[in-house]
C-alpha cells in the first residue's frame, strides 16, 4: 500500500516547487509522521536556494533526509514538528522533532524522532535544530561566570546563544547587528543591544553569527588578550577577507569554528547527538524563544516565501511554515 505526501523541492536555483511524493507504510521499527509545522532556517535554506552551497561542501551540508543532489534538483531542509499516527506504542499521538525537509507527511525509523517535552508548542519546537547548534557553540567555548560575552549577528542562530548566554549567571551579554529593528528581540531575549560601533571592547568571549567579513573583524576587535572568537556563520561560496595586523598576533587571539555536524570534542565522550537535540527541546520550554519566530506562511506558499527570504524582501529570523487543510 502506498500514500501520498507533498514535499518542497528546489527545482532549480532560485526556483522553487511543491511535488507529490509516495510514501511507503512503516515497518516495525518507523513511524508516519503527519507534518504539523516546519521552519525555514533562513542563513542556511537561502543558500541552498540560491544555489550557493561550495562543490567542495556538498557531503557537509547534506540534510539527514535530503533527497537529491546540490544545487538542484534537492529536497531539503530540517526544521520539522508533526505527530506519530503511525509506530511503536510509546510515540504513536505524540508531537516530535526530526531533522526532516518540508513534506506534510513522512516515515522516517524510530530512532530520528525525539519526542516533544510538554508544555512546548510545535511552532516554536521548530527551533530545536538551531538551539541544538546554540548548545554546541556553548560547549566549544563555554562562558566563565562573570564573563563579558558579546553575539555578533542577530540572526536566527545568534539570537538562540544570545538566548541561552543570558542564563549564565553574571554573564554580561551583548547582542550587536546592524538593523536597529533587532533591539526588540534582544530586549525580550533579556539581552543589551548595540550597534556595531558602539560595542564594548576587552570582551572574554565573541561569538560571529553575522555571516559577513566585516562582522568577523569587528568580533575579533572585540576582543580582550587571548580572547576567543567562536564562529557560527555559514559562508558559502562568499569569500571572506580579515586584517590579522593589529593585535591578532600580539593578543594571541583564537578564532575557533563550531559546527553543529559533529558533538563539541569537550562533550564527545559524554554526549551523543541525541541528547544535545534532546537538550535543546528540553531548553525550548522557555517562552522567551517565541521571540525568534517572526513570520508564518501556509506550506502551499513557501516556493514564493524563500524566493523572497533569499531576496530579502521578506525579512525574518525563523520562518514559520504551518500545515493545516489547504
Amino acid at each position: 500500500m502506498t500514500r501520498e505526501a507533498h514535499a518542497f523541492w528546489l527545482g532549480t536555483p532560485g526556483h522553487g516547487e511543491i511535488r507529490p511524493v509516495r510514501l511507503p507504510d512503516p515497518g516495525p521499527d518507523e513511524v508516519f509522521v503527519r507534518t504539523r509545522c516546519s521552519g525555514v532556517s533562513r542563513g542556511t535554506e537561502t543558500l541552498v536556494f540560491a544555489g550557493r552551497v561550495p562543490a567542495d561542501q556538498y557531503a557537509v551540508m547534506r540534510a539527514p533526509f535530503q533527497e537529491g543532489e546540490f544545487p538542484a534538483p534537492v529536497k531539503y531542509g530540517y526544521l520539522n514538528v508533526g505527530v506519530v499516527e503511525e509506530g511503536p506504542a510509546d510515540l504513536r499521538g505524540r508531537t516530535v522533532f526530526c531533522l526532516y525537509p518540508h513534506q506534510t507527511a513522512y516515515v522516517v525509523p524510530a530512532s530520528a524522532v525525539v519526542p516533544v517535552p510538554d508544555g512546548v508548542p510545535p511552532g516554536r519546537a521548530v527551533l530545536a535544530g538551531t538551539v541544538e547548534t546554540a548548545v554546541n557553540a556553548l560547549w566549544d567555548a563555554p562562558p566563565l561566570v562573570g564573563d563579558r560575552v558579546t553575539v555578533v549577528g542577530a540572526g536566527m542562530v545568534g539570537c538562540s546563544v544570545a538566548a541561552l548566554l543570558a542564563r549564565f549567571p553574571g554573564v554580561r551579554v551583548e547582542l550587536v547587528d546592524t538593523d536597529p529593528g533587532r533591539a526588540g528581540v534582544a530586549e525580550a531575549l533579556g539581552v543589551d543591544f548595540v550597534s556595531p560601533q558602539r560595542a564594548s571592547g576587552a570582551r572574554d568571549l565573541v561569538v560571529h553569527a553575522s555571516a559577513t567579513a566585516a562582522g568577523l573583524q569587528r568580533s575579533l576587535e572585540l576582543l580582550r588578550p587571548e580572547g576567543t572568537v567562536v564562529e557560527l556563520s555559514w559562508y558559502g561560496d562568499r569569500p571572506v577577507e580579515v586584517s590579522l595586523g593589529g593585535v591578532f598576533h600580539s593578543g594571541r587571539l583564537t578564532v575557533r569554528g563550531s559546527q553543529v555536524g559533529m558533538v563539541a570534542p569537550a562533550r564527545r565522550g559524554s554526549r551523543s547527538y541525541a541528547d544535545r537535540l534532546a537538550l535543546a527541546l528540553e531548553l525550548l520550554a522557555d517562552p522567551v524563544f517565541d521571540a525568534l519566530i517572526t513570520g508564518t506562511s501556509r506550506f502551499a506558499e513557501l516556493p514564493d516565501v524563500l524566493g523572497r527570504l533569499t531576496s530579502g524582501e521578506l525579512p525574518a529570523l525563523c520562518h514559520l511554515i504551518t500545515y493545516d487543510e489547504e
